[in-house]
Parts: C-alpha cells; structure tokens; sequence
C-alpha cells in the first residue's frame, strides 16, 4: 500500500444553478471529503491509496463506498454503522469567486470512528499515512483514532504526511491550535497553506512560517501559496516552484487535497522535490477548473497533456 488515510467523507449536494441557495429547486449529488479526496487523486495516477472511515447504514454510505471504491481506492477499511448517519453537506455557488460550504456532519457515522477500527497491521504495510486537522476536531473518538493512528505509523516508521486542513468552526482556536501543534510534532511532511501557518504561529511570512514547522520537527515542510505555486523547506534549503495559470476559477473547494495528491504522486514516484511541487501545482490548479472535489483531478495522460511546456526537470 502506498498511502493510507483516514476521516470522513460527505455527501455533497450542489444546487444545479448559481446564486443564493434559497432559489435553488434541483440538486445534484456527489462525495466529497479531504482524505478520500486525497486517495481518488493518487489513484487516477496508478498509485494504491486506502481509505478508513465510518459510513451509514443508508442508502447514501452504500453509494459513497461504491462510488470511492469505483474510483479504485481501497475501502476494506470502511465500517458501516448502523447508529449513525452518513454525513452531507452544500456548496452554494453565489458567484465567481464566491463559493460557501455548509455542513450537517453532526453525530455522523464517520465522526464515531474509533481507535479500535484502525488497524495496527493495516498501516504498517504502507509507505505513507495521510491525516488531517479535520477528523481530531469531529469527536473524542476521531481524536484518538487520529493520535493512535500516528503513533503506529511512528513506531513502524511509517512516514506521517500532515495536512492541518484548519476548520474553525468545529472547535475553539485554543484547542485547534493545541492538536494542530501536537499532530505537526510528530509528522514527517507537514502540507500548510499560509493562513493555517498564521493561524498556528502568529506568522505571516512564508520564510518564517517554514522555519518553525522545521523547528517543530519535520523533515519537510511544504507551504501552498495559492496561485504563486508551493515553497517547500528542508534543514538544508529551500525550494519554489510557480503555479500553473487558470484563466477562470470555477470550483477551488478540493485544491488542496489535490495538491496532496499530486505532490505524494512525486514522492512515490520518486520525483526531484521539484517535481513533485510541480506535479503538486498541476493538480492544484486542475481541480479548481471542475465543479466537484475530485471530477477536476487527472490521470497520467491528463496531466501530460495539462504540463506540457513546462521546463521543470522532474526527474532526479
């Protein structure tokens, strides 16, 4: 396995026309969740992803495993509930540039995850754990999922990718900033942008914001700039990489989930650091072109076809 993750992925319903949702009359219906975002990703690419969650005993959990499973992740890993229901959630599309998610993931399915529903044997076997600041802030039962979940793959050294993925609406700042602190210790590949660093540190400036992720403990620190592209910094240097021209944003929620994905595609891959912020920029700016959290991500043809001309040597 290459890369395991765990948290919850929703039910994602869409008004079928732009504007103030109050209007709308139709809906259409996708998935969509940070970490199954990131394994359908690196799927398109060839690479095996495994995604751990909780879904409802409902017709919508069975669709979501079916459709994630359809995408050629794997979802062994996935318990059904029958207590609790799959969570859902509404993207209002106002207008260009004005894009507002709301959430009705209260006492769902995924948010009872359990340690006891990650497996020891599971996450060993895998080159990469993927978590994010999400799923701590879901209950009691997903914060310790999440920190036993780090600590085997510590353990079996396993390399822990951190996304902070900061929603500040789930918990207070205090204890945000606490679990976001802590899960960075430990993580080998911390993935922030520079608002989740302001956030956590007080600091605005993507140099400084770098330094203390490394200072924390991290072998890597990769910082999303949005349409500047991604900064990465290591003990010994630091690299930039430009981000890719979208003449037109049309659905940026899943951004930076696919940069996720494509960044961890390099690594696997075993791209030059360079390489994989560029491949990382790709399907950035990619999944910002596309409504939907992952209709926008690539396989390899789309994405030789989207860089080409670009003069960055990806390999080693």
């Amino acid at each position: 396995m290459d890369v395991v993750t765990l948290g919850e992925t929703m039910v994602l319903l869409t008004p079928n026309t732009n504007g103030l949702m109050r209007y709308a009359q139709q809906f259409g219906r996708k998935f969509g969740g940070a970490e199954s975002n990131v394994c359908i990703g690196l799927a398109r690419l060839g690479h095996a992803a495994s995604w751990v969650s909780r879904v409802g005993d409902d017709e919508f959990g069975r669709a979501m495993v079916s459709f994630i499973r359809g995408e050629g992740v794997d979802v062994s890993q996935v318990k059904t509930d029958p207590s609790a229901p799959t969570g859902l959630y509404f993207k209002e599309i106002r207008r260009e540039n004005d894009v507002r998610v709301y959430y009705y993931r209260s006492s769902s399915a995924a948010s009872c995850l359990h340690k006891d529903d990650i497996s020891e044997d599971y996450i060993k076997q895998a080159k990469f754990l993927h978590v994010t600041g999400i799923t701590p802030a879901l209950s009691d039962s997903c914060f310790e999922a999440i920190f036993y979940a780090i600590e085997v793959a510590r353990q079996h050294k396993v390399k822990i990718v951190f996304d902070p993925n900061l929603r500040k609406k789930l918990w207070s700042e205090e204890k945000a900033r606490e679990t976001l602190l802590a899960i960075a210790s430990k993580a080998d590949i911390v993935l922030p942008g520079v608002e989740e660093g302001e956030f956590m540190f007080g600091e605005t400036q993507p140099d400084v914001i770098g330094k203390r992720f490394l200072e924390l403990g991290a072998q890597l620190v990769v910082l999303k700039v949005g349409a500047k592209g991604s900064i990465a910094y290591t003990h010994e240097k630091k690299t930039e990489v430009p981000g890719f021209k979208v003449d037109q944003v049309i659905d940026p929620v899943g951004a930076g989930d696919a940069f996720a994905a494509g960044f961890l595609s390099g690594q696997l891959d075993g791209l030059s650091l360079e390489g994989s912020l560029q491949r990382g920029n790709a399907l950035g700016a990619m999944a910002t072109m596309t409504y939907g959290d992952v209709e926008g991500l690539p396989d390899r043809q789309d994405l030789k076809g989207f860089t080409q001309g670009i003069s960055v040597d990806v390999n080693r």
